[in-house]
């Protein structure tokens, strides 16, 4: 079997460039700053515009860059340290629990991944209950919680609530049950329309997509699809947040 000669492939000229921008971000812009218009930098550095988008597009994935809209490309300052699960072994709005509360609907329609982790058939209702995550200056992250209405006691009563309220009752019930467990995956994703809204960002931003899944009565009771951003995420797994996951 033959080997692949790795050190004999060149390197992408964007990948180049991303790392002379990244030298010039450091000696040359201040946090906040804004960039140069594309068509500037590129001429700067003797690339066609396409090379430069994807040089960017990488920096603003590790998180050197940020895309704000009527604003521009601007220096992204350090990514705050987020912990993943910090009301650990407990329902959302627990105590300890940091998410703020928007909104609550009922649909019988929700994405064909969430619907196999429920179990739940075409039709079926769900409680989504809508809630954010922020820091005092900027959003961090938005989170859609689906709760089937079979799972809820007094899902019949919660029904006839509206925005907040259902939600708060949606969230009161479930801290009811039993929690036997929860488990959760991350991954890289792109911004949805809705999702970059409510973040700042542009759609199709890099965002890290944290689903997790609550377990009560041997079912799955609940699952929460979390949207990060990944330009000013570090998130943090564990007892004691040791282990990060950094995006790029």
């Amino acid at each position: 079997m033959g080997t692949t000669q790795l050190e004999t492939v060149p390197e992408p000229k964007y990948w180049h460039l991303k790392t002379v921008l990244s030298e010039a971000l450091d000696s040359e812009f201040a946090v906040g700053e804004i960039l140069p218009n594309e068509r500037d930098l590129a001429a700067r550095f003797g690339v066609a515009r396409a090379t430069l988008r994807q040089a960017l597009e990488q920096l603003e994935l590790e998180g050197r860059l940020q895309r704000r809209r009527g604003v521009g490309t601007t220096v992204a300052p350090p990514r705050v340290g987020v912990a993943v699960a910090p009301a650990r072994h407990s329902w959302p709005g627990a105590a300890g629990d940091d998410w703020q509360v928007l909104g609550c609907d009922e649909s019988g329609t929700v994405p064909a991944v969430v619907a196999r982790l429920l179990e739940t058939a075409e039709g079926d209702p769900v409680h989504i209950v809508r809630r954010s995550r922020g820091t005092e200056d900027r959003p961090l992250a938005a989170e859609l919680l689906y709760v089937p209405a079979a799972v809820i006691p007094a899902s019949a009563e919660i029904a006839l609530l509206t925005g907040p309220a259902q939600a708060y009752a949606v969230l009161a019930q479930l801290q009811s049950l039993g929690l036997e467990g929860q488990d959760r995956t991350v991954e890289l994703g792109s911004a949805r329309a809705e999702d970059a809204k409510q973040l700042d960002r542009l759609p199709g931003a890099p965002v890290l997509v944290v689903t997790t899944r609550y377990v009560s009565g041997g079912r799955t009771a609940a699952v929460a699809v979390s949207t990060y951003r990944a330009d000013t995420c570090r998130l943090t797994f564990g007892e004691s947040d040791a282990v990060a996951l950094l995006a790029g």
